[in-house]
């Protein structure tokens, strides 16, 4: 086995402002890729860690999911992060292991299922012609981050949980907080103590809505997690407000990227407009190259239970890896012209979701949420062009463009 490949690039991976410069990201994860596929990390504020920016090695470490597991670290946080979530207790879908993650995400999966998908088409439907009227509305101009994308998902997976439009405001406050914890614009307070107020009161929010829920059964999402049980028994409170804020956060953040990110993409390339325009059929696999292209969720962590050696490098027991999704995505091995954004992909390996045991629960509504909008947006889509420059959020865990000025004529 060879000797740890340390390689500085890798430390981009640990500052949050790399990935608001997507071409120097990319630039640096390519050298990656060629020369130091598996790196040693180690910077200050976090932990060290391994990067593994590979598809196929982070295909290899998803499936061994027994050797490599979500606990203890499950994202990319500084030191002082992790030891403000150990301090609250957060157990959500992407902390646990089996058995207690299959226990776990068994409670929501129906859901989620292709039967749950049909039935919310046209919920989805309803609100893809409600937002691309509004942008009729206040057109010819708007930022599609804030005023579009970030809504319509957020739309969708509250009226899913059951909680009332008058918290949905709430909720995405809290959300782009959360995940915008390094954004200047976004993050609360300068330290990682004041940034963890914002779960925490996000928890004391899911806190009433459960005893609500458990009071007065309803027949909604929030409605089947309050009232679960695991082996007979309820799960225990941080479990079941755990499980309610993956849901709420993570299940409108990252579609909201994927639809900002498509958009970029196609101000950006109109060629493929043009061809997805004039050939609607294209639109599944659109939105396949759409969720690749942008890749919301930048990387997971994985935790090594036993010594293990991947491409000649051993990784000790104990040590963490990153799966950089964002890398994997561009992978010159399995992608034709990776850095081509091309409407008709087909094979489309990406990885976006994830693979295996932790495959993200909510795919099939993203993908539903996003052919829905676009399948509206299109056909009506006259014109558009950038009105001003895009900007990324600062992140190494969810996120993408904040913000999209664009100007546009809409039929």
């Amino acid at each position: 086995m060879g000797n740890p490949a340390i390689d500085s690039a890798a430390a981009m991976l640990a500052d949050p402002q790399a990935y608001t410069d997507e071409a120097r990201l990319h630039e640096g994860l390519a050298h990656l890729r060629a020369t130091a596929p598996v790196s040693y990390v180690d910077v200050p504020n976090y932990a060290p860690f391994w990067a593994i920016t590979r598809h196929a090695d982070i295909m290899e470490i998803e499936r061994a999911n027994d050797v490599f597991t979500n606990s203890p670290r499950p994202v990319l946080v500084t030191k002082a992060g992790d030891e403000a979530q150990a301090g609250v207790g957060i157990r959500t879908l992407i902390h646990t292991d089996d058995p207690e993650h299959r226990d776990l995400r068994a409670i929501g999966a129906d859901w989620f299922r292709p039967k749950a998908m049909r039935a919310l088409k046209d919920r989805a439907d309803e609100l893809a012609r409600i937002f691309v009227d509004k942008m009729a509305a206040e057109g010819p101009e708007c930022d599609f981050v804030q005023q579009v994308a970030v809504n319509y998902p957020l739309y969708m997976i509250m009226t899913l949980l059951g909680v009332p439009e008058s918290d949905f405001a709430l909720m995405l406050k809290l959300t782009q907080e959360l995940f915008g914890s390094d954004d200047d614009e976004f993050k609360r307070g300068a330290d990682a103590a004041e940034q963890m107020t914002a779960l925490v009161e996000m928890f004391q929010y899911f806190t009433a809505l459960t005893a609500s829920r458990r009071e007065h059964p309803t027949d909604d999402l929030a409605s089947t997690i309050a009232n679960a049980r695991i082996n007979g028994e309820p799960l225990s409170d941080i479990d079941t407000v755990s499980y309610y804020a993956i849901i709420a956060a993570a299940g409108h953040d990252t579609t909201s990227a994927s639809i900002s990110g498509g958009m970029h993409a196609l101000v950006e390339h109109p060629d493929q407009l043009t061809r997805l325009r004039a050939d609607m059929s294209l639109m599944p696999l659109a939105v396949e190259e759409m969720i690749r292209w942008s890749t919301p969720v930048k990387e997971f962590m994985r935790t090594a239970q036993r010594d293990y050696e991947i491409r000649g490098v051993r990784i000790p027991a104990g040590d963490s890896v990153l799966l950089s999704y964002v890398s994997g995505n561009r992978d010159e091995e399995v992608f034709d012209d990776p850095f081509t954004f091309d409407v008709g992909r087909d094979p489309n390996r990406h990885i976006s979701f994830g693979y295996g045991v932790h495959f993200c629960l909510g795919a099939a509504l993203a993908r539903l949420e996003v052919n829905s909008f676009f399948s509206e947006l299109l056909p009506r889509l006259e014109s558009v062009q950038p009105a001003g420059a895009p900007q990324h959020m600062a992140t190494t865990f969810v996120g993408g463009l904040k913000h999209l000025p664009i100007r546009y004529r809409l039929g």
